[in-house]
Formats: C-alpha cells, structure tokens, sequence
C-alpha cells in the first residue's frame, strides 16, 4: 500500500505551528491591510479541503489504500486553514474568518470520475505551490511570509503523493489512466482557453448549486483571487510557465515520453486508443 510508504516521509517533513513559525519575529510595519485581507482569503479557500474530502471519500470508497492517504492530505490542508487563521487571530483579529464564512465553502460535490479528480487535484497542488511561492515574494513581513514558504512546500510533497497514486493508477488501467490524465493536463496547462488559471477552487463542481458551486463564488469576496493573482503577487506569464513546465515535465515522467509544450500532450492525448 501506498499509504503505509507516504506516511512516514511525509510525518517527516512536517512542521509544527508552534514551534517552526518564528512567531516572536512578527513586524506591524511591515504588514498592510491589503495583505491582511489577502491572508483571511486564502484561510478560507484552505478550509475547502473538508468538502474535498468528503469528494474523495465517496468517490474513492473502493480504493482503501487512497481513502487512507486523505487522513494525511486532509490533516495538512486544514493546518494551513489554521496556521493562517492563527496568524489572524494574534495579529489580526478583526480580520479572523467567521465559522459562517469557513462553513459557505462546505458543500456537496458532484460525483466525478476518481482519475479525473485525481489529476485536477495533482494539477492543482503543483499551481499552488507556485502560488504560494509568489505569495511569500510578496508580502513584506517575515512571519507570514515563512508561513507561505512552509504552505508551497507542503503543497509541493503533495503533488509528489499524487503523482504516486497516478503512477499505480497507470500500472493498474493502462490506456483509460493515460487518456484521462493527459486530457486534464491539457486542460489545467491551458488556462488561456478558459481566460483564467484554473485550479479545483475555481471549477464548477455543483450542478444544482449553479453558480454558486465554486469555492471561489462562496468567498467573501469573490472576485479576490484574479486581483490576488494580477495585481498582488503579480503572478505573470513567467510565473505560469513554470507550472505549465511543472505538469508537463511529471507527466513525461509518466508515460515515459517527453513534452516539451501543451500541443505535445495534445498530439500524445490523441494518439491514444479510445478507452
């Protein structure tokens, strides 16, 4: 089992909130009110890894092994929640989410196929490690900025985790695991055919929520995240090609065949037999 792999390396790597965050390092100067604001945003948005895994468990009630690792993903995606929503709290307590505002982006997802949602979520952690990385570049003072530093490595192990349950996922259903992860690759590295980034908290997930079936659109302000990206942490076009670069060179790495650009993947998606 790949649980049984994953848990030790990962316990490894962990951090403690209270003990590897220099909380007594902490500058008022040097935090703005707009960066404040941008924290309790991403507190929220790290609060939907609970209806996440609620996704999974119920998609996934076949496969123990994977339903086993969320014991893991679920525990460090909801530390983030909370180690942000601690730095609130000392810092910035009228700014601290309320239970009503963590509890909107709870809500059922449609059922999708597990290979699917496997990928989107892969394709996800590698955009926000990089997410992340910007958001640490930006902020000007030293505590939450090593907090992001912590998130995008977190972030980055569990892509690497991800990309092992793909790996198995290739062993076990051949052709049907490579057509579905290269036609989602093609899309999360394209985000110019949708005009935006797209990453699981900005996708339709509910039809019968239509449109308020995003966790984006249950923010507080749902415009945040394209004027977190734009105008924030300036997440420019260099930025996206190493996340394009991330996706593409990992899914070389399993199929066995380099891409060097999205029409690459495109042409090896086609060339697939139909499954």
């Amino acid at each position: 089992m790949l649980y049984q792999e994953l848990f030790p390396s990962l316990e490894a790597a962990r951090w403690n909130m209270a003990s590897d965050v220099p909380w007594d390092a902490f500058d008022a100067a040097r935090l703005t009110d707009e960066q404040a604001r941008t924290i309790k945003m991403n507190a929220i948005t790290e609060w939907s890894a609970l209806p996440a895994t609620e996704m999974f468990l119920r998609d996934n009630r076949d496969d123990s092994d994977f339903s086993a690792f969320m014991s893991i993903w679920f525990f460090e995606e909801q530390k983030h929640a909370l180690v942000l929503m601690e730095y609130l709290r000392r810092f910035r307590p009228e700014l601290m989410p309320s239970e009503a505002e963590l509890h909107a982006v709870r809500f059922d997802f449609d059922p999708a196929p597990p290979l699917d949602t496997l990928m989107l979520h892969f394709c996800g952690e590698i955009r926000l490690t990089q997410w992340y990385r910007r958001a640490a570049d930006w902020h000007t003072e030293p505590v939450i900025r090593h907090i992001y530093g912590l998130l995008s490595r977190d972030e980055a192990r569990h892509a690497g985790a991800y990309l092992r349950y793909m790996k198995r996922a290739v062993a076990r259903f051949g052709d049907q695991a490579r057509a579905a992860f290269a036609r989602l690759g093609v899309l999360m590295a394209s985000p110019g055919r949708a005009g935006k980034p797209l990453h699981p908290t900005n996708l339709h997930v509910s039809q019968a929520e239509f449109p308020r079936d995003t966790i984006q659109s249950r923010l507080p302000d749902p415009a945040w995240l394209e004027r977190w990206l734009d105008e924030q942490i300036a997440f420019d076009a260099d930025c996206e090609a190493r996340v394009v670069g991330g996706i593409l060179r990992n899914l070389s790495s399993l199929f066995g065949q380099k891409f060097e650009s999205v029409a690459e993947l495109k042409r090896y998606r086609k060339g697939l037999q139909p499954v």
